[in-house]
């Protein structure tokens, strides 16, 4: 077994150690000194050397209350050190400042104070990345550059869906700034849980696992129940014009295979089990591991195959028929999803804003196909005579 070779010191090093032993310090506490934040450790034995060594001056004394101030600013955790690393210390701050606002449960502010941080965090990242590959991040005007500037060059380093995620920071940051929001935090819920895995998962493979925040940041208790479909709902009523409008213009400029990139937006799905108390309840998994890759297929069959939406329109009107006993044909099956606002009509501008418990919108072929739960859905309702009348009474333009 080879042993692995110890550190030497360097020619601006062996004055300050020269200066240290000469302040009465012994050779195991500059060795400890020496060592913080060092890959290739020196030994005691390369300290002796510059103790017999009579032709080192020692260092200035402002030189090596820097090289304390320095060594004494490691993280242990992390091994950042605030003079070398500023910028990532920066990074990981912001990040932390915008998932504790967002979660506390006395702030108000949750989307302006996320969209505004985690602007900072990636920007400070992204800047460090930048300059260690030697690329210039500050112009001639003294200005460094945007992240929306950023994302957009040739050797940005990340995924298209990650890239496609920040442009929305960027676009959020924006919009919100002194405008009233109201309830909108959650319409982008699924948007910033998938900003923060992207950051852990960026820090961690560009300067080392060391930086994850997994285990900064701890899961959010809550006096309520995890019921997003409930909440969204109510807060339709509370909904600013602008934020509609906004949640749209990101919508509308990715194809529907964008959207489904869990680096772009977070998707989970929420089960109640038994488990050993050794075990926890909830666990969230990176998306580019392949426990996470299996569950990336399992939501993509979910959400789009055609097994879960397997009727077409005069399929659909044919079953709702022949379960309920009734005349129900393909017109009254048009009443039916206009007066139960199923689907947009053909000329809306958003075709794919279904209400997916019944019906999806294909884009590949530009129509509509429904499942069996609607089909139950018009049968259960369509019981009713007057609910029948109701429906077949319904005017079409």
């Amino acid at each position: 077994m080879t042993r692995k070779r110890e550190g030497a010191l360097t020619k601006e090093e062996k004055p300050i150690v020269k200066a240290l032993l000469q302040r009465g310090w012994r050779n195991q506490d500059i060795q400890h000194q020496l060592n913080r934040g060092r890959v290739a450790t020196v030994n005691s034995a390369r300290i002796t050397e510059v103790k017999k060594d009579n032709t080192i001056k020692p260092a200035e004394e402002e030189l090596v209350d820097f090289f304390i101030a320095k060594k004494n600013a490691y993280d242990p955790v992390t091994g950042l050190n605030f003079y070398d690393d500023e910028r990532l210390i920066r990074a990981r701050e912001a990040m932390i400042l915008a998932v504790q606002s967002f979660n506390s449960p006395i702030l108000r502010f949750k989307t302006e104070q996320f969209a505004v941080q985690t602007n900072i965090a990636w920007t400070y990242l992204l800047h460090e990345y930048f300059e260690r590959q030697g690329v210039k991040i500050v112009g001639k005007d003294g200005r460094s550059l945007l992240l929306s500037q950023i994302i957009k060059r040739q050797d940005f380093p990340l995924s298209k869906g990650i890239t496609n995620n920040i442009r929305d920071m960027i676009d959020i940051r924006d919009n919100v700034e002194h405008k009233i929001l109201r309830h909108s935090d959650q319409k982008f819920f699924a948007l910033f849980q998938a900003n923060c895995l992207n950051f852990d998962k960026t820090i961690c493979e560009l300067f080392g696992e060391r930086l994850s925040l997994q285990n900064e940041l701890s899961l959010a208790l809550q006096f309520a129940k995890l019921d997003f479909s409930q909440a969204t709902e109510l807060q339709k009523f509370d909904m600013p014009e602008h934020i509609e409008a906004l949640d749209a213009k990101l919508s509308d400029r990715l194809t529907e295979e964008e959207k489904r990139d869990l680096d772009y937006r977070f998707r989970v799905v929420y089960t109640l089990d038994h488990t050993s108390k050794s075990k926890a309840h909830f666990e969230f998994i990176q998306p580019g591991s392949e426990e996470g890759q299996k569950i990336h297929n399992i939501l993509e069959k979910r959400v789009i195959a055609d097994d879960h939406y397997p009727h077409k329109p005069s399929q659909a009107a044919k079953l709702i028929a022949e379960k309920s006993g009734r005349n129900f044909t393909l017109h009254n099956h048009t009443q039916a999803w206009r007066s139960y606002k199923v689907r947009p009509l053909s000329s809306a501008k958003q075709r794919h804003q279904t209400n997916k418990d019944f019906c999806i919108f294909h884009k590949s072929h530009g129509d509509y196909t429904y499942n069996d739960a609607w089909v139950d859905f018009v049968v259960k309702k369509i019981s009713s005579d007057q609910e029948y009348a109701d429906l077949k009474a319904t005017h079409i333009k």
